[in-house]
């Protein structure tokens, strides 16, 4: 049994209806665009003229030479019999136009020359303007500079002045306080010396030396005897070297201080004779002597007061 027949038919797609007529108005479509386009691009010959023309000018303005007039045929020579027949004279050809001279270029020329000067001028302008402004600003620079510099200056001098006022205010607290507190020590040495004085006097009242009538707080009374003064002009009077006269007999006063041991520590005059050269010469009497003798207790006296008159 074959079955390859009815399944082909079955399977296979629907046949296309009038696929011949398509065809054939598709060819005749074509070949009318191909006509049409021919048509189009056909070429045609026509003579074809070029024109140009061109205008020459100059940057200046000149004005043209005129044409030239060509010059007019002889006559040929007329035979002699015949007259000369005078011709009517012919009318002088016409001068070309001159053109008009072209003021374009001049035109810019001018207009460029007035905008160089223009921009000349505004560069001029700019040009002043920023020195000044450059002026301006250097000047206000230096102003403040100088006005910076100024207020250092006062606020320097302020400083000092501040500093000063501190320091003397300083000063004088510390000498006040160092017064109080010397004054204080001063009270309190005077106020402990006293205590002690009393103490002492209070302690010894009973061994006291003094007479009925002594108004002293010692127990014994002290200084130099009453003969010891003169003890001592006698011990320094020979060592005076006074070659001249003195006139009268003037005292000197000096005031010795002698150490514990009787060395004489220091001198100088207290009242003075009136002749400089009678006190020098007692002052150099008591150099020499160097060492005062002691008392009738043992003591040497630490400041005695002596006598000198050249007549004693």
């Amino acid at each position: 049994m074959n079955l390859s027949a009815p399944q082909q038919t079955e399977f296979a797609p629907p046949p296309e209806p009038a696929r011949g007529r398509s065809f054939a108005l598709a060819a005749a479509a074509h070949v009318l665009l191909f006509v049409a386009l021919g048509l189009v691009t056909r070429w045609t010959t026509q003579p074809q003229v070029v024109s140009a023309e061109a205008e020459l000018w100059s940057a200046v303005p000149q004005q043209a030479a005129p044409r030239l007039a060509e010059p007019e045929p002889t006559p040929p020579p007329a035979p002699p019999a015949e007259p000369v027949k005078p011709e009517p004279p012919k009318p002088a050809p016409r001068p070309a136009p001159e053109p008009q001279p072209d003021t374009r270029d001049a035109e810019i020329a001018l207009k460029k020359q007035k905008d160089d000067e223009k921009r000349k001028a505004l560069d001029k302008e700019k040009a002043e303007k920023q020195r000044q402004d450059k002026l301006e600003k250097e000047k206000a620079e230096k102003d403040k500079a100088e006005k910076e510099k100024k207020l250092k200056e006062q606020k320097l001098k302020e400083d000092k002045a501040r500093e000063e006022k501190e320091r003397e205010k300083k000063k004088a607290e510390a000498e006040k306080r160092k017064a109080e507190e010397a004054k204080e020590k001063a009270e309190a040495a005077r106020a402990e010396a006293l205590r002690q004085e009393n103490l002492k006097r209070m302690q010894g009242l009973a061994g006291a030396s003094g007479g009925e009538n002594s108004t002293g707080t010692a127990l014994k009374s002290s200084g130099p005897s009453a003969s010891y003064a003169g003890r001592l002009v006698a011990r320094i009077k020979p060592n005076i070297t006074y070659p001249g006269d003195v006139v009268g007999n003037p005292r000197a006063e000096v005031e010795v201080r002698v150490g514990a041991d009787g060395s004489i520590q220091s001198r100088r005059i207290v009242q003075s004779s009136g002749n400089k050269a009678w006190d020098e010469a007692v002052l150099r009497a008591i150099d020499k002597t160097e060492v005062l003798p002691r008392d009738t207790d043992g003591r040497v006296p630490p400041v005695i007061v002596l006598g000198f008159r050249p007549l004693d």
